[in-house]
Order: structure tokens, then sequence, then C-alpha cells
């Protein structure tokens, strides 16, 4: 076994050990909105330039969750697929 997530309960189970810290669930949420927010916005008002900002908003937030309050990497530097 080399140590890798191999079914989606095995997922499941490490996701939710990375979000205990409830300031890590807030800026997630917090993220993921501003994110959904920005989209829409960018969408109707034809704003295709500013669609790069978009994975900033939303990484940023949870970064920012993991390396303050839970204290360890984001899973996208882990998993990165």
């Amino acid at each position: 076994m080399d140590g890798r997530i191999k079914t989606y309960l095995e997922f499941y189970q490490f996701y939710l050990s990375e979000y205990s810290n409830p300031m890590c669930r807030f800026l997630y949420f917090v993220g993921t909105g501003l994110v959904i927010i920005l989209a829409i916005v960018f969408s109707v008002y034809s704003l295709w330039k500013y669609w790069w900002i978009l994975p900033i908003v939303g990484y940023g937030f949870a970064w920012m969750g993991h390396f303050f309050f839970e204290k360890n990497k984001p899973a996208t530097f882990k998993y990165p697929i």
C-alpha cells in the first residue's frame, strides 16, 4: 500500500479530519461563497478577463484556514488531482 487515498470513503474521512477547526470551515465557506458570487457577477457583466481572480479568492481563503487555524497543509498540496 502506498498511502494514497483510493476510495471515496477514505477521502471523506481524510477530508473531515482536515477541516476540524470551525474557523477553517468558516473561511472555506466564505471563499466558496465569494467565488460563486464573483462568477455570477463576472458572467452577467461579461467580465471574462477577471475570471483568473476566482482561484485566488477560493484557494486564498481555504489556505488561510489551513495554515493559520488547522496548522496543516491543504489537500491540494497533497492530492492535486
